[in-house]
């Protein structure tokens, strides 16, 4: 069974920090292109952070620069570091696993964490 499981929101005020965290498992980690999602209430989700299994990233242009996606395969882990949040970045941070494999498509979602940024 494939499970990703996030970790590490909460409450913050403006211009804090986060370390969010997504652990999975029932998956070859390693294989995956990692990501993460946000959705704020009444918008659409919208991509964040993408490291790929090659260690690549791309940012979204909202977070670049306040954020650092990693990944660590020994845990089948992957990480997002967000400093100087700003109110619009409050949100619930989905992890999300994608491969390719052949022809057919895997993609695998957590269930969330909410990260509020707030004074």
């Amino acid at each position: 069974q494939v499970q990703l499981v996030e970790s590490g929101g909460g409450l913050v005020q403006p211009g804090g920090s986060l370390r969010l965290s997504c652990a999975a498992s029932g998956i070859f980690f390693d294989r995956y292109d990692m990501s993460w999602y946000r959705q704020a209430p009444g918008k659409e989700r919208e991509s964040v952070a993408t490291i790929t299994r090659n260690g690549n990233t791309n940012y979204a242009d909202s977070v670049k620069g306040r954020c650092t996606i990693s990944r660590d395969n020994t845990k089948r882990s992957m990480y997002l570091e967000m400093n100087s949040l700003k109110p619009e970045d409050t949100a619930v941070y989905h992890c999300h696993a994608h491969l390719w494999s052949g022809s057919r498509e895997y993609d695998h979602w957590g269930q969330g964490t909410q990260v509020t940024v707030s004074s």
